[in-house]
């Protein structure tokens, strides 16, 4: 009894000073801290200089809520796209096909009314299904084949274009033709006045597509798997994660919602035309992910910031056109943020490496 005694004595005469490190970062370091948990605040800021910009340079022309919501009407249908593309880019993947499956999809929604006097509904269900399809086609070949992402959205953008052309006949279908079989393919162009702006039903679908998508990624066991692949698949498969499954479903839930841009672009364009496969409606989408500090590296950024990105993206073009720049300097300007987004995402990455 007396060693063990002895034995506490000596303890309780130990140190119990507690190794610390020293905390303290600088300015630099608090910033890169910051920036890493708000990877929205980068493609935010951006956005504000650009708006403060434009305003100072053309004032309250600029300023002029109708010339900013027409920046909204104009960014919705690459919103939308960008809004698919980031989700896939989150599981460090791409789709480089994205674009193609959203005209092949208005094609399907207008070809259904005009062509085969089908109603509004069904068409939609079937330019909705075509466009998830090719996603899921994409999701099996990337989680089932382990082929890497890049090679089979490349090969799926060419496969799917084709057949939209040949199925079409590449013939243009006309606003009257589309109005006169059924109004609804057009609803997303209705406009209403709030104030002084003017917003579409499009901006809207856009808006709330963020607002749900927000609270997926969030709030959601899905919305944490998506970055919890992205950012390490092997970890993530042995805490239990059916890495296959999620990467499936993020494709197939990408191509549904090109389905939904599909629609949006009827409403804004008016007429449909198959020829609209050769836009770089896919170098866009990606462009507002990339400022909008998504990485791709995958498992890092704010659906947010993608939303910020494709806003960035009109504000230049409509401050630039405002401004009677040149084209080129839109295209040069757009190249440097590109860049520029990267380098800060590789810096901010730090943190965490």
């Amino acid at each position: 009894m007396s060693q063990t005694q002895d034995f506490e004595t000596v303890l309780g005469q130990s140190a119990t000073a507690v190794a610390h490190f020293d905390g303290r970062r600088t300015g630099l370091q608090r910033l890169q801290h910051f920036l890493h948990s708000n990877p929205a605040m980068v493609p935010l800021i951006v956005l504000v200089g650009l708006i403060l910009f434009f305003g100072i340079a053309k004032g309250e022309k600029f300023f002029s809520a109708y010339t900013l919501t027409l920046i909204m009407q104009q960014v919705a249908v690459v919103g939308i796209l960008a809004a698919a593309q980031t989700l896939v880019v989150l599981t460090a993947g791409i789709d480089l096909a994205i674009g193609v499956i959203m005209v092949f999809a208005f094609v399907i929604m207008g070809n259904m009314v005009v062509a085969y006097g089908m109603p509004a509904g069904l068409a939609l269900l079937a330019g909705f299904a075509v466009a998830g399809l090719c996603g899921l086609a994409n999701g099996f070949l990337v989680a089932r084949l382990r082929l890497p992402p890049f090679i089979v959205t490349l090969g799926t953008w060419n496969i799917v274009m084709a057949i939209c052309l040949i199925y079409s006949a590449n013939e243009t279908m006309r606003e009257a033709d589309v109005t006169a079989a059924t109004p609804w393919l057009h609803i997303f162009g209705i406009s209403f006045k709030l104030g002084g702006a003017v917003i579409t039903l499009g901006v809207v679908a856009m808006i709330v597509l963020y607002i749900v998508l927000w609270y997926m990624l969030n709030y959601t066991a899905f919305g944490r798997h998506i970055y919890a692949v992205g950012d390490d698949p092997d970890a993530a498969e042995l805490s239990g994660i059916r890495t296959n499954k999620v990467l499936i479903a993020t494709y197939t839930l990408a191509g549904v919602i090109a389905g939904l841009a599909a629609w949006v672009s009827i409403g804004r364009n008016g007429s449909i035309s198959p020829s609209t496969v050769t836009t770089d409606f896919n170098l866009q989408a990606i462009t507002a992910v990339v400022i909008g500090g998504i990485s791709l590296f995958g498992g890092r950024g704010s659906i947010l910031g993608t939303l910020f990105g494709a806003l960035i993206v009109g504000v230049m073009s409509m401050g630039l056109n405002m401004l009677n720049a040149d084209p080129q300097w839109k295209v040069l300007l757009t190249g440097m943020l590109i860049i520029a987004a990267v380098a800060v995402d590789q810096w901010i990455r730090k943190v965490s490496g």
